[in-house]
């Protein structure tokens, strides 16, 4: 006897079928614009990189300026997230510009995506409203690292779609650990994972350090608006930023600030 299928249960197979052939390049690339072109740190070096390694995902589509000063709202209106690479390090002809300024805070309260990478968190001393976007920054008294070395980052919040899934404890090489940041008032952003900044490595330190250590934030959160922030203190040179570690993080704070979910396994 020849079963006929009902009309319902024709369309079920018809559509299970078209879903399961449709590749995954058909899945909108996240719009990605890396803001760069200033940094003591060797951004040169490091753009290409953050640039690969966010496609090698197969999720984003990256641009890179290293000129954003007169920048404006048409200049983002195409992407996503933005991921700052940039440090203007208290020289005033650096600075954005106020309608860039208003540009970027705009793009973000809007609902899109900040990745503060590294050093940018010293970007920008006295403009409050990037303070209030960034949660913790370097400025002049507060912020210092002791030389590279190895360390463990430790995931404080496992459930996050940023840290969901991850190892508890994750190991960092050669690299340097933020420490003695200025932070905007208690609340104001979300600790994802911190690493213990061992006061024993310090041969110099340019603020007061007592006692053994402290454990200090090196992932974090902000919501600003309905836009957010994703801030990761790792990666200071080449090396440091192609590490499994700061690949696994790094991709799945971006995807997180631009869509506020993570699907990269």
């Amino acid at each position: 006897m020849r079963l006929i299928p009902t009309l319902p249960a024709l369309v079920l197979v018809l559509t299970s079928g078209l879903f399961a052939q449709t590749p995954a390049s058909a899945v909108p690339k996240i719009r990605t614009l890396l803001v760069s072109g200033q940094n003591p740190h060797d951004w040169r070096t490091v753009n290409p990189l953050l640039r690969k390694t966010l496609e090698d995902t197969g999720r984003f589509e990256v641009r890179i300026t290293e000129e954003f000063r007169g920048a404006g709202p048409e200049t983002l209106a195409d992407y996503d997230v933005v991921v700052l690479n940039y440090a203007d390090w208290r020289k005033p002809g650096l600075r954005f510009g106020d309608r860039a300024d208003a540009a970027l805070l705009d793009f973000v309260k809007s609902g899109k995506g900040l990745v503060l990478y590294h050093f940018s968190a010293a970007a920008f001393d006295g403009w409050t409203e990037f303070e209030k976007l960034s949660g913790g920054n370097w400025r002049p008294g507060a912020g210092q690292h002791s030389a590279a070395h190895d360390f463990t980052v430790e995931i404080k919040d496992a459930n996050h779609p940023i840290t969901r899934g991850l190892p508890t404890t994750l190991p960092q090489a050669h690299d340097e650990l933020y420490a003695n940041l200025r932070w905007q008032p208690e609340g104001c952003c979300h600790v994802l994972a911190t690493a213990w900044d061992d006061y024993s490595l310090y041969k110099n330190p340019s603020q007061p350090v007592t006692g053994a250590g402290k454990a200090e934030p090196m992932l974090w959160t902000v919501e600003y608006g309905r836009g957010r922030v994703y801030a990761d203190m790792l990666g200071h040179d080449g090396p440091a930023v192609q590490t499994p570690t700061f690949v696994k993080l790094f991709t799945r704070g971006a995807e997180w600030a631009a869509t506020g979910r993570v699907t990269l396994p």
